[in-house]
C-alpha cells in the first residue's frame, strides 16, 4: 500500500530532476557554445558560420540531452508507478466501501426485518395470531413464489401445513409427511435445490404435475429440536436471494421460538388449571370460571356426583383401582356432557358439573345415559363394578357459588342416604323432585288384541301407567 510520504518523495524527486536538468542545460549550453564556435573557425568560414556553429552545439548537446531525457523518463516512470498504484488502491478502497455500504444498507434492512417481526410476534397472543403473522412475512419475503410452513403435531411424528401463501392460490405441497423424512429438518440445515429433477435433489419433490421447480426448504426449531421446516418454491432454475434466504431464517428462527413458548405457556396453565390424574378441572379453576358462567348466562345446573363406596373399591382392589376407577369416570363425564359444560374434580372421587341454560330434568336425562354408558365402559375396560350418585340443583339469580354448591351437596346426601346409584335433583327450598312418570304408549288396537286375558296387559306394562295412543275405532263389517 503506498502512503503519503511515498507519494510525496515521488513528487519532490519529479521537481529536483526538473529544476536540476534546467539548471544543467543550462550551463551545458554555454560551456559547449566555446568548443562549437572552435570546431565551426576549423571547418567553415563565412556566412556559413552560424549555422555549422548551431550544428556543432547540437552534436555537442546530443548526448548530455539523452543523459537528462533518460533520467527525467526514469523518474517519470517512477512517478506514474506510484500514482498508478495510488489510482488501483483508491479505486479498491471505493469499491471495497460500496461493497461495505450494501453490506451495511443489507444488514440495516434485515435488522429492521427482524425488529418488526419480532413485534408482531410479540403481539400475538396465541398460535392462530402467530400463523396470521407468518403468512403475511410470507407475502412480503416471497411475493411471486409459492411458500408454507409445516410443523410436526404432537405426536412429532406427522407435520401439518399451518401457514401458506402464494401467488397462484395453491402452496406448494410439499410431500414430506414427518420431520424425519424431510433432509432439511433432519440436517437441521437450509436445502437449495436449482432443479427438482437433479440427481441430489429431493426426492419429495420430483413427478409434480406442474412439472420440475426450485425449492428452498429452511429448518423450524422449537426449543432446540427440529420440529417443522418453511418451504418455497418457484420456477425451474430459480436461484433465491440470499437476502430472502436470511429473511427466511429470520423468520423460522423467530416464529419457532414464540411457538415454543406459547406452548410452553399453554401447557403450564393447564397444569396449573386441570386435576393431575383425571385431567378435567382442579376445584381453583373451576370455581373461577363457573363464577364467570354465572354472571354471563342466568340459568346454570350444578350437579355434584360421587363414586358408591369408593373406600371399599381401594380397600379391596388397591389403590392403582381406585384410580383407575376416578379417570374412567373422568372420561366417560367428559364425553357425555356438553362442550361448554365445566366438568371438576372436586376432591377425592367428588366432581363438580356446571351446566349452563340447562334445566334440572335435561341434567337428569344425561346422568342417566352417562350411568349406562359408564356400566359398558367398566365392563370393556375389566375393572370392578363400581357406581356413582349424583345430586343436582339449579342455581338461583342472586345465590353465590359456595351456596349453590352447598345445596348440590346436600342432594347428593340424599342419593346416597336413598340407596346410591342415583339422582337426586333439589328445587329452591331443597325438596327433592321426583322423577317423571314413565307411561308405556301402545295403540288402542294393539290393546284390544292383548287384552284376551284381563290381567295379561298389566303384566306386560309392569305396573306402569297406560297411555292410548292414536285410538283405532274397530268395527264388525269392513
Amino acid at each position: 500500500m503506498t502512503t503519503e510520504d511515498e507519494w510525496a518523495q515521488a513528487r519532490q524527486r519529479s521537481r529536483r530532476v526538473f529544476l536540476l536538468s534546467g539548471v544543467g542545460g543550462l550551463v551545458l549550453i554555454s560551456a559547449l557554445a566555446f568548443p562549437a564556435v572552435y570546431l565551426t573557425s576549423l571547418t567553415a568560414s563565412g556566412g556559413a558560420r552560424y549555422p555549422v556553429t548551431a550544428a556543432w552545439l547540437a552534436v555537442l548537446m546530443a548526448p548530455v540531452v539523452a543523459l537528462l531525457l533518460r533520467r527525467n523518463i526514469k523518474e517519470q516512470d517512477s512517478t506514474d508507478t506510484v500514482v498508478a498504484t495510488l489510482t488501483r488502491e483508491l479505486t479498491e478502497a471505493v469499491r471495497t466501501a460500496d461493497h461495505e455500504a450494501a453490506e451495511r444498507e443489507v444488514q440495516a434492512r434485515g435488522q429492521k426485518f427482524e425488529s418488526r417481526l419480532a413485534n408482531a410476534l410479540d403481539m400475538a397472543e396465541g398460535e392462530p395470531e402467530v400463523i396470521d403473522v407468518i403468512e403475511r412475512s410470507f407475502s412480503s419475503t416471497l411475493p411471486e413464489a409459492s411458500v408454507e410452513l409445516l410443523l410436526a403435531d404432537n405426536s412429532h411424528a406427522h407435520l401439518l401445513r399451518m401457514a401458506s401463501a402464494s401467488s397462484t392460490g395453491a402452496p406448494p405441497g410439499c410431500g414430506v409427511d414427518s420431520p424425519d423424512h424431510c433432509p432439511a429438518a433432519r440436517r437441521a440445515q437450509v436445502q437449495r435445490f436449482s432443479d427438482s429433477e437433479e440427481l441430489d435433489s429431493c426426492p419429495k419433490l420430483r413427478g409434480r404435475p406442474e412439472g420440475a421447480v426450485s425449492a428452498l426448504c429452511v429448518p423450524v426449531s422449537i426449543m432446540g429440536r427440529t420440529v417443522g421446516v418453511i418451504h418455497a418454491t418457484g420456477e425451474r432454475g430459480t436461484s433465491f436471494v440470499e437476502t430472502t434466504v436470511q429473511d427466511l431464517e429470520t423468520l423460522a428462527k423467530l416464529a419457532g421460538a414464540r411457538i415454543g413458548l406459547l406452548r410452553v405457556m399453554a401447557e403450564t396453565q393447564l397444569q396449573a388449571a386441570t386435576d393431575s390424574l383425571t385431567g378435567v378441572l382442579n376445584r381453583r379453576s373451576f370455581e373461577q370460571q363457573a363464577s364467570l358462567m354465572r354472571r354471563q348466562v342466568n340459568l346454570v345446573a350444578i350437579a355434584m356426583a360421587d363414586l358408591d363406596h369408593f373406600k371399599v373399591l381401594n380397600d379391596t382392589y388397591g389403590h392403582e383401582a381406585g384410580d383407575r376407577a376416578l379417570r374412567l369416570f373422568a372420561q366417560v363425564l367428559s364425553e357425555s356432557v356438553r362442550a361448554q359444560d365445566l366438568v371438576c374434580r372436586h376432591g377425592g372421587e367428588e366432581f363438580v358439573i356446571a351446566l349452563p341454560g340447562c334445566p334440572a330434568e335435561r341434567v337428569r336425562e344425561i346422568f342417566d345415559a352417562l350411568s349406562a354408558r359408564l356400566e359398558a365402559a367398566i365392563t370393556v375396560a375389566g375393572m370392578p363394578r363400581f357406581t356413582v350418585s349424583f345430586g343436582v340443583v339449579v342455581a338461583g339469580p342472586q345465590e353465590d357459588l359456595p351456596a349453590v354448591l352447598a345445596r348440590a351437596d346436600r342432594a347428593l346426601f340424599q342419593a346416597k342416604r336413598d340407596g346410591r346409584d342415583q339422582i337426586v335433583v333439589h328445587d329452591a327450598t331443597g325438596t327433592a323432585t321426583p322423577p317423571p312418570a314413565l307411561t308405556l304408549d301402545v295403540d288402542e288396537l294393539a290393546v284390544d288384541e292383548l287384552a284376551v286375558d284381563g290381567h295379561a296387559l298389566d303384566g306386560l306394562a309392569g305396573g306402569l301407567p297406560l297411555r292410548r295412543r292414536n285410538p283405532v275405532k274397530v268395527t264388525d263389517g269392513p
